[in-house]
């Protein structure tokens, strides 16, 4: 079975805007601090970044794609098309490409990773290599995390970086992913392709609530 790789790699989606800093997930919302705020952004020092366990990122998560393909992202794009000055289009093309995937969900506990494509899964258990801290053509700032499927039988993408503004343990709130076969230093020249994930329990009014407001 394939999974659709990213391209080359892949570069984090600094979807930010400059509207209300507030990530509502379910039944709470976390307010950002100013210090945060500024993180997220890409504005931080390398001596801020920290390791980060995989279980940072445990629970189950949902693609966002299929949103997009079925035009409920429509409020979303209309507002960073204002916040940004450019085209709703333009901003429907960018997020397009960036949200493109066919794992339609992602599992992760105890070290495993299950990815869930229609009717098939595969899965890995992935171990840390450690984190990239990137700097983009916009100037901006970030950190990839990286995990590595060690397993020569499995069928799950070999190489794993986790994007989701933060750069020191927390849990995630949600997540760009990057995938591939050929190595971690593949994967960081992707500039394109961001396949984005939310909580799985989150309805599609939270999630488009959460990324109008991010």
């Amino acid at each position: 079975m394939a999974f659709t790789p990213l391209k080359k790699g892949l570069v984090l989606a600094l979807l930010c805007s400059t509207s209300i800093s507030v990530w509502a997930h379910g039944s709470h919302s976390h307010v950002m601090s100013a210090e945060e705020k500024k993180i997220s952004q890409g504005e931080f020092s390398d001596q801020q970044v920290a390791e980060r366990p995989l279980s940072d990122w445990d629970g189950v998560w949902q693609s966002v794609y299929p949103l997009l393909q079925k035009g409920a992202l429509a409020p979303v794009f209309k507002a960073k098309a204002a916040a940004q000055h450019k085209s709703e289009n333009e901003i429907s093309q960018y997020y397009q490409t960036g949200y493109q995937t066919d794992i339609d969900s992602i599992e992760i506990e105890n070290g495993q990773v299950d990815f869930i494509q229609g009717q098939n899964k595969t899965t890995c258990h992935y171990h840390s290599a450690g984190y990239k801290i990137l700097t983009y053509p916009s100037g901006k700032r970030g950190v990839r995390y990286l995990f590595e499927c060690r397993d020569p039988a499995s069928k799950a993408p070999r190489y794993l970086q986790f994007s989701d503004h933060r750069i020191a343990p927390h849990h995630s709130d949600h997540f760009h992913i990057f995938l591939g076969n050929e190595s971690q230093q593949a994967l960081f020249s992707e500039l394109h392709h961001w396949p984005t994930y939310f909580p799985y329990q989150m309805m599609e009014k939270e999630i488009i609530e959460d990324m109008i407001h991010h």
